[in-house]
């Protein structure tokens, strides 16, 4: 699957909100794709483990001795990147955004992004139905906030899709296309770079740079897969969640409906349940699970685990872990968590824009459900066009009708 046109599909699929990853159980071993082992951890308490335990690292799996764990590597694959460095290096780099993204931060961006949903329904409605919700609501939201709080004026969508469908292709994209879209997307980082150093704004760009030139050990690399990465992040998660959350509610959780347009704070609890119960991708598509290797000998979960090993967290096995999380989402969807989710990860390299896409789904559910109380799909279910090959799976397009 290295052809441009594996990244949809629309042969009938099951339903993310049915899909299990892993069966909670012990860690156990297996193989990822490339042939190296791979210690699988699916339980809740074993997952937040192996994401908070500094013994397990991600710089470690780019060391000269580490054995290879992509077949086809993408943007997560980055040795530059804030993913992959750990310790006092990684929080020096995460300083310099994480400010933006604070809840209090967060919370004065609510009025605006409210607007923004609104405007987005107005259009929606103003095209009539049926309509594709992805083209009009799921997909141009989160740019349009990312757009703003980077600065990114006139940012094209077309090649935005273009660079991030790349950047997280697992098997949708060969590898060089997958290099050239990556030095496309690095060569427009390093262009806002340049602009906002002759030119600095009211942006997080801005003040990145403010930040790194105070620091003074940041590198340009580092600075350009910042940029970047935070494209992708600020956009692509929220997205995802956004369109599979708009699947189940329209389709098998459409009795939740009404009370989900009735006050924000309902919105924001089933936002949570939402964000925990559907997953981001499905194991169909790759090796399931956020990725660690150990720097020393680790005990996780009752079984003994060597330093030098590969181990993937399955936070999506262990969101529906059944000794924490007892409930369904038809019956506990308005229900505060049972314990914390795992989505966003967990330990030092949990996901910086959590706030900000809480936010944005809570604002976006909400304000449809109460703006257009008859949405429904307006197609089957099973003949969904998914995005395919890639770490997440979201619906390429979405047909409803009001």
């Amino acid at each position: 699957m290295s052809t441009e046109n594996s990244a949809t599909g629309t042969a009938p699929l099951p339903p993310l909100h049915c899909l299990r990853h892993l069966e909670p159980g012990p860690p156990r071993l297996a193989a990822l794709p490339t042939g190296t082992p791979v210690w699988l951890v699916s339980r809740h308490a074993d997952v937040r483990q192996v994401l908070t335990d500094p013994r397990l690292g991600r710089a470690p799996l780019y060391a000269p001795d580490a054995p290879p764990v992509t077949v086809t590597p993408n943007i997560l694959d980055d040795p530059q990147s804030m993913l992959n460095i750990d310790g006092t290096e990684h929080q020096r780099l995460r300083r310099t955004v994480q400010r933006a993204f604070t809840p209090r931060a967060i919370a004065r961006w609510k009025p605006w992004v409210a607007s923004v949903v609104e405007s987005l329904i107005d259009e929606l409605m103003d095209h009539g139905s049926p309509a594709d919700i992805v083209a009009a609501y799921t997909r141009p939201l989160p740019v349009a906030v990312i757009s703003r709080l980077m600065g990114l004026d006139n940012l094209d969508t077309k090649r935005l899709a273009h660079w991030s469908d790349h950047a997280l292709s697992t098997t949708a994209f060969s590898a060089e296309a997958i290099g050239a879209a990556m030095s496309e997307f690095a060569a427009f980082g390093a262009e806002v770079i340049a602009q906002r150093r002759a030119r600095p704004g009211d942006d997080l760009v801005s003040s990145l740079l403010a930040a790194a030139d105070d620091d003074g050990s940041i590198t340009e690399p580092q600075l350009v897969s910042l940029v970047i990465g935070l494209v992708v992040a600020g956009h692509e998660t929220t997205m995802t969640s956004l369109g599979n959350a708009l699947v189940y509610l329209l389709g098998d959780g459409r009795a939740a409906w009404q009370q989900l347009a009735s006050d924000e704070t309902s919105a924001a609890a089933a936002t949570e349940q939402l964000l925990r119960a559907v997953p981001l991708g499905d194991a169909h598509e790759h090796m399931p699970g956020l990725m660690r290797r150990t720097v020393e000998d680790v005990e996780i979960g009752g079984v003994a685990i060597p330093a030098g090993s590969v181990v993937a967290a399955d936070t999506a096995a262990a969101n529906q872990d059944p000794d924490v999380f007892t409930g369904d989402l038809g019956t506990e969807l308005f229900a505060p968590l049972a314990a914390p989710m795992l989505t966003f990860g967990a330990g030092p390299h949990h996901c910086l824009g959590a706030w900000l896409a809480r936010m944005e789904l809570e604002l976006a559910l909400h304000r449809l459900a109460r703006r257009l109380p008859a949405l429904h799909l307006a197609g089957a279910a099973e003949r969904i066009d998914w995005r395919l090959g890639l770490l997440t799976r979201s619906p390429n397009s979405l047909q409803v009708a009001w």
